[in-house]
């Protein structure tokens, strides 16, 4: 090769290195630009971490160096997605959850340059299933909730659409009562969580579901998941207040939400029982209350030094004062993590550890 040709290629490498430099640092300096337009930490996600995050936002912005940060309640799912969109000002700093990121969710994220997140693990929630206190507390087991809510369901060995109406349909010791459920839609973490823990454990302990798990763990899936869409199960939205509201509207009704929910409305509305297993702080702690999870937030990395005070808002998040055993979001319902694991954790998330599935 000609000794020109040879210098000719060596400028337009050294061109080209020059010019993706200088975009990434263009990008960089947009990024510096735009959020000097936004100085308040914006947080989507989970409406069940929602009343825990804006308990901890509120208190923040009592300080007298950062804004009080923006929540809002738009659903796990929803709210990864949002968070997964892009960097720059235009998208959130923060999301919620109420189940962990998914593999499918971090794959988003990569795809629109969000390469490096932050998990961060706040404490546990049960998932209820609640009733007015003008009715009888309802005492399930996994396989009842699952043969009243799902799809299709085994009948003499045989799957069919579901048949039952009535609680009574299912056990002549359920109440006679028309099956009537008010939960989240597919958006929330909590409804992912459900099906998972609840109708997914139901649905196991039948032998023939059981052995499909070992031969098909797609169709297993896709039988457990399936929740009834012949009116028996009501997506009532993203706002577990309002559920509440209805079930004490409707005192034959049954609602699906997070045990903060229960724990701050105790006067108007009861959790079942599930497997004998009242829910409880310490029931949903120790994990001896079957349909119980862990919830998270996550943090954009490239947020952080460019958005106004996000190391700040999770010192304060994971600070005793706020997530410790005698913390102030305990009063809402949170149950904390152990103390060497919160420690952990809080270690974890101000070094900004990415997440790493």
């Amino acid at each position: 090769m000609a000794k020109d040709s040879k210098e000719r290629i060596l400028i337009r490498k050294s061109l080209a290195f020059a010019l993706a430099a200088a975009l990434a640092i263009a990008a960089a300096a947009a990024l510096t630009a735009t959020a000097q337009a936004r100085d308040q930490i914006r947080i989507v996600g989970s409406s069940t971490v929602y009343p825990f995050s804006t308990a901890v936002a509120e208190e923040f912005g009592r300080g007298a160096w950062f804004k009080t940060p923006v929540v809002e309640s738009t659903g796990t799912g929803g709210g990864l997605k949002l968070f997964c969109t892009g960097i720059g000002v235009a998208h959130p700093d923060i999301t919620n959850a109420s189940r962990r990121i998914k593999a499918s969710e971090v794959a988003h994220c990569l795809k629109n340059g969000v390469s490096e997140i932050t998990e961060v693990k706040i404490g546990y929630d049960g998932i209820v299933l609640a009733n007015s206190r003008k009715s009888p507390r309802l005492a399930l087991t996994l396989a009842q909730v699952f043969l009243a809510l799902a799809k299709d369901v085994p009948i003499d060995g045989a799957l069919v659409p579901n048949p039952h109406r009535r609680w009574r349909d299912i056990d002549a010791a359920l109440p006679d009562a028309k099956i009537e459920v008010l939960g989240p839609p597919p958006t929330s973490g909590t409804r992912d969580a459900f099906v998972e823990l609840a109708m997914e454990g139901g649905c196991k302990i039948f032998p023939d579901s059981a052995a499909l798990k070992k031969s098909d763990k797609m169709r297993f899936k896709a039988i457990c998941h399936a929740i009834r869409e012949d009116g028996a199960y009501v997506e009532a939205g993203e706002n577990d207040n309002l559920i509440v509201q209805k079930l004490n509207a409707n005192p034959s009704a049954v609602g699906i939400f997070g045990f903060s929910f229960l724990d701050q409305n105790r006067d108007r509305v009861q959790g079942s029982l599930v497997e004998g297993v009242e829910p409880t702080l310490d029931t949903v702690a120790d994990g001896s209350y079957p349909v119980s999870r862990s919830m998270y937030f996550y943090v954009k990395n490239a947020h952080v030094g460019v958005i106004p005070g996000i190391e700040a808002f999770i010192d304060a998040f994971t600070d005793e004062e706020a997530a410790g055993p005698y913390g102030y979001l305990t009063d809402k319902g949170l149950i904390p993590l152990p103390d060497e694991e919160r420690d952990a954790v809080r270690d974890a998330a101000l070094a900004f550890t990415p997440l790493r599935m």
